[in-house]
């Protein structure tokens, strides 16, 4: 009986590398293909890797003869930086999620699509629910660029589904994630000189540890189901308490002059924060993942804390204690 055949968009990333790596060991995986404009940075030993840009047409002629059964759509950019202008990242994300729907209409033998999305989609609002659940993302207006492409994408791939009822799409919105091999903007905030903090607020912080991350992903394709569902470790973390455990110090500035203090560390070198990451570290955001463990099968293994302890004792090099299963 022939295995699986999957197709990873983003394959250059360091979760698209990973989990192309881990399919590769699955014994019922026959095919694992890759695309994307960059080589990944692990050696990969079967992954028939497609160098194209998803922003251009002619995946619609490259993705039909691998008659795959699996799409992985993990080419979402989620911040600012490496060289792509905020217009480049909303056509990256937007063309060229339409660009792989395009190709995914000639290949009839799609079964099962999983878009690695973002919980950015519910924003960080002040009068936000303790845990959004994955029926709440029309609670509050679409603040930022980025929080409109995500809901354009979420669009994109509902109307698909609509269309297509034999194939199976989950989205799944991934909180920021946190890590020793991941750069993402919590690890480059929690890396900085000085942390800056709205003052007087100390919002409630929840992240996905890499590892998590990387399972969780894996879990959807093993056993995909329809809809959203969130991605995240369980509980929160103060933005305070997260910055001590990195051994950082605070660096409060008053709501008017934190974008103006930031813009100016930016032109001297620090990285960008984002309009949406901005609003995170003044409200926060928790999501609800009782979805992830009751249908897609998978619980984390790190809390929110301890994967901020867990990437803290790395980078010090420290011994970190061992992370608690935590409950869902």
């Amino acid at each position: 009986m022939p295995g699986r055949r999957v197709l990873i968009t983003g394959v250059g990333s360091h979760l698209g590398a990973e989990l192309a790596a881990r399919l590769e060991r699955d014994a019922g995986v026959e095919l694992v293909a890759g695309l994307d404009t960059r080589s990944p940075r692990i050696g990969l030993e079967r992954t028939q890797l497609i160098e194209a840009d998803i922003r251009n047409p002619v995946i619609a002629r490259l993705i039909p003869p691998l008659e795959v059964d699996t799409v992985v759509h993990n080419q979402i950019v989620r911040q600012p930086g490496g060289g792509l202008s905020p217009q480049a990242m909303h056509d990256v994300n937007v063309i060229g999620s339409l660009q792989l729907l395009a190709a995914l209409e000639k290949a009839p033998s799609v079964r099962t699509i999983i878009v690695r999305g973002s919980a950015g989609i519910y924003g960080a609002e002040p009068h936000a629910p303790q845990f959004f659940t994955e029926e709440m993302t029309r609670l509050f207006p679409l603040r930022s660029r980025f929080q409109r492409d995500v809901a354009e994408i979420e669009n994109y791939f509902e109307t698909y589904s609509r269309r297509h009822p034999d194939v199976v799409c989950t989205m799944l919105r991934y909180q920021p994630a946190i890590g020793p091999g991941v750069d993402s903007q919590i690890t480059r905030y929690l890396s900085l000189p000085a942390c800056p903090t709205y003052l007087g607020f100390d919002p409630r912080i929840q992240v996905v540890h890499e590892r998590d991350g990387l399972d969780a992903l894996a879990a959807a394709v093993a056993r995909p189901v329809r809809g959203a569902v969130n991605v995240a470790s369980p509980g929160t973390i103060g933005l305070g308490r997260m910055i001590r455990v990195a051994r950082r110090p605070p660096l409060p500035l008053a709501g008017p002059a934190f974008g103006p203090v930031t813009s100016a560390a930016r032109r001297a070198g620090m990285a960008p924060l984002s309009e949406d990451f901005r609003r995170l570290l003044r409200y926060g955001r928790g999501v609800d993942t009782t979805r992830l463990v009751r249908e897609v099968g998978f619980t984390p293994s790190f809390s929110t804390e301890a994967a901020v302890h867990d990437w803290a004792g790395i980078r010090a090099g420290t011994v970190v204690r061992p992370p608690a299963r935590a409950a869902a």
